[in-house]
């Protein structure tokens, strides 16, 4: 069997490939009506493609993983990240790229499942360093990736974007294949094939409603349907699945205290992270002459970038804090990071260095949290859920993610000035937009302190039970 350290470093690597798909086409995104010779409305699936899919497949994948092994879904959806990127690659139009686009949005899954396989394979003692420096990838994938994806942008045509994530994938898929082992752990029965597709349509729905309700209007009736219908699908999915033997997603495991309030504080850390992945990129390529600081996006990227570097350097030091005072607290001290950063930003953000404070402390606050939240729920939940629950709370995380987006987006359109004839968000906009940050991360503390303290070990793994 591979040495641990080799299992953890390529696991980590399928996180980082994971999450450089969000940040991937933003150096072109304004560009892509040209590009593609299409309406910015067609464009714009260019990304809400890529979050539906992340959300739907997440969850699913998870489920897959717990029944058929673990491995084997992270190298399907690995395979897709490749298929997809080369069918943007090749894509002269729309189509291919949002098609392409989509079956990128699949490798999210990687995510959930890798710290599912370190929980079956690694010592207990290993277990929680481990799981923070995955969790770290969702955030660093994005802070590393984005001065990347401008750098080619720059000196590249765009479609070497789509051949370098199919390289990427291939790489992670070859190395997957090596070095990590096929799992042993399954869960018995068969698969939910009705749940999956209602999970599927509810969300489709109320992501729909969520990411285009500023260009469509949020009291138009096609965003209430959608949103109104996907809350109906779900309630109606909930019924369901709390009434089949075999379900999709155990409900009452993901109604457990600790479970529940995890996964609504990733709610909030989602929106909190991505808040600050839309606001701070915009306030720092704003013209000096609408109170911005003019920079250049590949500057921008290197402003943003400290935030997944502390991700990293903090993850071997949240795992064991997090043995020491409990996941918990680690997520308490997350969410009071980024509260301190959205504060200090509010009354320092007159020079660039003090956004690279700011932006620190954010990734101290991330780090921290995206650590604690996988801990918290593979605490609570049997060894054969790992995959399904660890699924779900990515499905949080995407949820406020996604809300984030919809919001901030909302708040700078609504406030804007005249600037060269372009219509530009006015300071009072950002300080808006901060507040929301923060206030976002004070929801999250609230709910932490609200988690319970221990869980019954006997639904732990068995590695755990020992420890």
């Amino acid at each position: 069997m591979p040495p641990q350290a080799a299992i953890v470093a390529v696991l980590a690597l399928a996180g980082l490939a994971s999450s450089f798909m969000f940040t991937l086409v933003v150096p072109i995104q304004s560009q892509l009506p040209e590009l593609l010779n299409a309406s910015r409305d067609d464009t714009a699936w260019v990304v809400t493609s890529t979050l539906l899919a992340a959300a739907v497949t997440t969850p699913i994948a998870g489920r897959l993983g717990d029944m058929y092994g673990k491995r084997r879904i992270v190298l399907v959806l690995l395979a897709l990240l490749v298929v997809g990127s080369v069918i943007a690659a090749l894509s002269p139009g729309i189509l291919g790229v949002i098609v392409g686009r989509t079956l990128q949005g699949a490798v999210t899954g990687v995510v959930p499942l890798g710290i599912s396989i370190l929980r079956d394979v690694l010592h207990h003692k290993r277990v929680d360093t481990a799981i923070a420096l995955i969790s770290a990838t969702l955030g660093v994938g994005g802070a590393l990736g984005l001065p990347v994806s401008a750098l080619i942008t720059e000196y590249a045509d765009w479609h070497l974007l789509f051949w370098v994530s199919a390289a990427l994938g291939a790489v992670v898929f070859a190395l997957v294949l090596w070095i990590v082992p096929v799992s042993v752990l399954r869960t018995a029965g068969r698969f939910d094939l009705v749940g999956a597709a209602g999970l599927a349509v509810g969300l489709i729905g109320i992501l729909l409603a969520i990411s285009r309700g500023n260009e469509w209007g949020w009291t138009s009736p096609i965003i209430l349907a959608l949103g109104l219908g996907g809350v109906a699908v779900l309630l109606v999915w909930g019924w369901y699945e709390l009434r089949i033997p075999e379900p999709l997603l155990d409900l009452r495991v993901a109604a457990r205290p600790a479970v529940l309030l995890t996964n609504i504080a990733s709610v909030a850390m989602g929106f909190s992270l991505f808040a600050s992945n839309v606001i701070y990129p915009q306030i720092l390529e704003l013209p000096e002459s609408a109170g911005g600081f003019g920079l250049s996006l590949i500057a921008a990227s290197l402003v943003v970038m400290p935030a997944g570097i502390m991700m990293m350097l903090l993850s071997p030091f949240s795992g064991r804090l997090a043995r020491t005072v409990g996941p918990r607290l680690l997520l308490i001290l997350g969410a009071v990071s980024l509260i301190v950063a959205y504060g200090y930003t509010l009354l320092f953000s007159a020079e660039v260095w003090q956004l690279v404070v700011a932006n620190i402390l954010i990734g101290v606050g991330i780090g921290f949290g995206y650590a604690a939240m996988p801990m918290l729920i593979m605490r609570a939940v049997p060894a054969t859920e790992t995959g399904a629950s660890n699924g779900l709370n990515a499905l949080f995380r995407s949820l406020g993610t996604s809300t984030a987006a919809a919001v901030v987006a909302a708040v700078l359109a609504a406030n804007t000035v005249d600037v060269s004839g372009m219509p530009t968000p006015t300071p009072a906009a950002f300080t808006t937009s901060f507040v929301l940050g923060g206030l976002a991360a004070v929801v999250a503390l609230v709910v932490a302190a609200f988690i319970p303290r221990r869980q019954n070990p006997l639904e732990r793994h068995p590695s755990l039970r020992d420890s």
